[in-house]
């Protein structure tokens, strides 16, 4: 008994000085950084897979178990608003226990809802559907928030390459995941299970893996460190300041306002919301476009995972340009590349798999310059007093942003066809160029512009 309360004490004080020797040393905080990317990019690539796979297969999963092309749009629904309860809450977990805890409950709930998705096509049963998709978007949003963790003790100048460096190796999975449809599928069969729900035993294994990686091997922690750092670097400005000042100081690093850019949090959640929204809604309803111009599952596969290996593929280097060039200008071109895509699936022949690949090629460039210029410009924002959580609000917004998205989409095709649907979205992607101008002109000399 004695022994017991010996040890917790002790073990506890070790976690503390462990951190502190973090705090106090720059090398050891550079080892940490190079090792939570290496971590992130293994979680990745499986979770890439976990991703690909339901968004390849779940609108046509749907479609027959439902009998309905209108509905078609509904798991892309499901997985994005369970995609946002799921942000909020591994924001949350990671903002109090760490990057270790948040995303790793997040990939393992992805997992669990994934297998739901088996059992409910098995069993033919709707309601266990619809609540297994919701579950299944724990692993979406833990997916995209993995982002963030590389960025914890990245530099400034370091931020957008730290975000591109984590999404680009999501393309080994996500470009893996709908190409394994067809295999995946004949497996499903071999042993019993309709086809369709192949390729989610792979989700259901990938984010499993996914979630394991990152709580068996993230310690210590990146972003209890960064904390940590930021407290200290704070305590140590504010000691430096006259008397007169230093409660002040006080005052001011306690308050959450001074903890974020209200403005830069608009702007860049604005660019990632709308991104989403017109890269959702044209993406889900490919696959029911192709089916209906006699395109097999295999060349549904292929064009989802151009479209997915162009959504991560080129983050190095749009990483490189965002710090270069500057979040705006990114941004800018990110709506252009958009309407580009749009216009290309509006008036490309639905027979025609070339002009489908390069109009899912643009789509998902565009999506890629957006999401890594809007989350660079939410890290320039926020400190980490608030960072995670706010990154998990932000998140929330971006998945509610992918349900709307989704569950408009089949409703709009079915009401007036793909093309039309395709135009839409390249036109609503222009907004994102106001709405960065305006920032650009209230904030023309911020240094906080090239990261």
């Amino acid at each position: 008994m004695n022994h017991h309360t010996s040890v917790a004490p002790k073990r506890q004080k070790s976690r503390s000085d462990r951190v502190n020797e973090y705090v106090k040393s720059p090398e050891k905080q550079k080892k940490l950084y190079k090792k939570t990317l290496w971590l992130v990019v293994v979680s990745q690539i499986f979770g890439g897979a976990g991703l690909a796979a339901g968004l390849t297969v779940g609108a046509l999963l749907a479609q027959d178990m439902l009998g309905s092309d209108s509905l078609s749009g509904l798991p892309a629904a499901l997985f994005t608003l369970g995609s946002a309860a799921a942000a909020l809450i591994v924001g949350r977990l990671s903002q109090r226990f760490g990057r270790r805890v948040g995303l790793g409950v997040g990939f393992m709930a992805g997992g669990v809802g994934a297998t739901g998705v088996v059992f409910a096509a098995l069993w033919d049963q709707i309601a266990l559907l619809f609540v297994s998709l919701l579950i299944y978007g724990a692993g979406t949003a833990t997916n995209l928030q993995a982002r963030y963790a590389g960025t914890d003790l990245a530099l400034p100048n370091q931020r957008a390459k730290a975000i591109s460096t984590a999404l680009v190796f999501t393309t080994i999975g996500a470009v893996a995941g709908p190409n394994l449809v067809e295999p995946t599928g004949r497996m499903a069969t071999s042993i019993g299970l309709p086809a369709l729900s192949g390729p989610f035993i792979l989700a259901a294994v990938a984010y499993l893996i996914a979630g394991l990686v990152l709580l068996l091997f993230l310690h210590p922690d990146p972003f209890i460190v960064a904390k940590a750092i930021d407290e200290e670097e704070r305590l140590n400005k504010g000691s430096q300041v006259k008397d007169g000042k230093s409660l002040q100081a006080r005052v001011d690093t306690s308050r959450p306002e001074s903890s974020h850019n209200r403005k830069g949090l608009i702007v860049g959640a604005t660019v990632m919301v709308l991104t989403q929204i017109v890269m959702v809604g044209i993406m889900v309803m490919t696959p029911v476009h192709m089916k209906q111009h006699g395109h097999g599952l295999g060349d549904a596969g292929l064009v989802i995972g151009i479209h997915i290996a162009f959504m991560y593929l080129p983050s190095l280097l749009t990483g490189v340009l965002v710090d270069k060039l500057g979040r705006t200008f990114m941004s800018c071109a990110s709506g252009v590349t958009l309407l580009l895509a749009g216009l290309t699936a509006a008036f490309a022949p639905g027979e025609s798999m070339g002009l489908l690949i390069v109009a899912l090629a643009l789509l998902g460039l565009g999506w890629n310059f957006g999401l890594i210029s809007g989350t660079a410009a939410i890290i320039d924002s926020t400190t980490p007093k608030v960072r995670a959580k706010t990154q998990g609000t932000v998140d929330v917004l971006i998945a509610l942003a992918g349900a709307s998205g989704g569950a408009l989409s089949g409703m709009v095709m079915a009401g007036v066809g793909y093309s039309m649907l395709s135009l839409a979205g390249g036109l609503m992607s222009l907004l994102l160029i106001p709405v960065v101008a305006w920032s650009w002109r209230k904030n023309s000399t911020s240094h906080s512009e090239k990261g």
